[in-house]
């Protein structure tokens, strides 16, 4: 998937009426999720991804921790939404991340974080079941 496909997906999941907004998000999310992973899970999960889209997973340096309320904190803060909207944008993001990157990268990422972050996968999780 290249990085026009990839952002339009999130475009199309998300319902936002310009491309730039999707981008916003999807830097937002994956900023956010790239400052809580350690290096090589960031590098893992972003390898797959459009050298456009990958760096904001991986141009930190460290890990930071911070729960989940926090994670939603800055990701709304990043894209200038509600906490709710971050929430369901973040999991939608999450779940278009998923389509790309392979099942085993995506797993070491998500049991490296804590079982509060269950919820940034719950749209993963339910796709994988239907």
């Amino acid at each position: 998937m290249n990085y026009k496909e990839f952002v339009g997906q999130v475009q199309h999941r998300l319902e936002l009426g310009t491309f730039g907004e999707a981008v916003r998000a999807t830097r937002a999310t994956l900023t956010t999720l790239g400052e809580r992973l350690h290096e090589g899970e960031a590098t893992d999960l972003a390898s797959p991804l459009p050298m456009e889209i990958d760096r904001y997973l991986t141009e930190h340096e460290g890990v930071t921790r911070f729960d989940y309320d926090e994670f939603l904190d800055r990701v709304a803060d990043r894209e200038g939404v509600d906490r709710a909207d971050a929430n369901h944008h973040a999991q939608q993001i999450v779940a278009v991340v998923a389509e790309v990157v392979p099942p085993g990268n995506l797993e070491k990422v998500r049991n490296g974080l804590p079982e509060e972050y269950d919820a940034l996968f719950e749209v993963v999780d339910h796709e994988a079941d239907a």
